[in-house]
């Protein structure tokens, strides 16, 4: 390899499949969207991302969310709605706020809720993609989205009652889609 081999990014082994796919597919697929060039080196885990001809640094970076996302266990799809800039991803970690293995355990359960009904509730009512990792959370969507299902996923955290959050998440809903309606009310006053 040459003395740059691109951006390092660690990739869980059980994910390289699904970052590579099915005759290399994925793979070809995240480099023309993101305009980069991937070297996987499944030996280390490790994803080394360089830029394509003309590539922005911007594109690197959200290439590089993408491969931390997919290496969390969202899917391709997923990973690739960050080429749209008003996407992001956020991780919360639950290793700051558990005290042991028991108190992370407890904080997770929290977060699916039971059958998973919580954490579907959440994506729902924010419209973001939520993973559940081991010891973090990672959250995609349109960025408004996903600052309000980080919230969400910190009241949990923090002990308040499902119903409170999910009171929340109304609020909050209810909040964006009234900026949303006045940025295109605010041309047709102005005329």
């Amino acid at each position: 390899m040459c003395a740059y081999a691109g951006v390092p990014v660690p990739l869980r082994p059980e994910r390289i499949g699904v970052l590579i796919g099915k005759e290399g597919a994925n793979k070809a697929l995240l480099e023309k969207t993101f305009n980069v060039v991937l070297h996987v080196d499944s030996k280390s885990s490790m994803v080394y991302i360089s830029p394509a001809e003309g590539a922005t640094p911007f594109e690197v970076l959200r290439a590089k969310q993408a491969v931390e996302a997919i290496s969390l266990g969202f899917s391709l799809e997923d990973a690739l709605g960050l080429s749209d800039e008003s996407w992001c991803f956020e991780v919360v970690d639950l290793s700051e706020v558990a005290r042991n293995e028991g108190d992370l355990w407890r904080v997770k359960a929290r977060i699916i809720g039971e059958g998973g009904k919580a954490k579907k509730n959440v994506e729902a009512m924010a419209r973001v993609r939520i993973v559940v990792g081991d010891k973090v959370v990672g959250i995609l969507g349109e960025c408004e989205n996903v600052e309000i299902a980080r919230r969400a996923i910190q009241m949990l955290i923090r002990g308040r009652t499902h119903g409170a959050v999910y009171g929340y998440l109304r609020a909050a809903g209810r909040e964006l889609k009234r900026r949303k309606l006045e940025l295109w009310e605010k041309p047709e006053r102005e005329v």
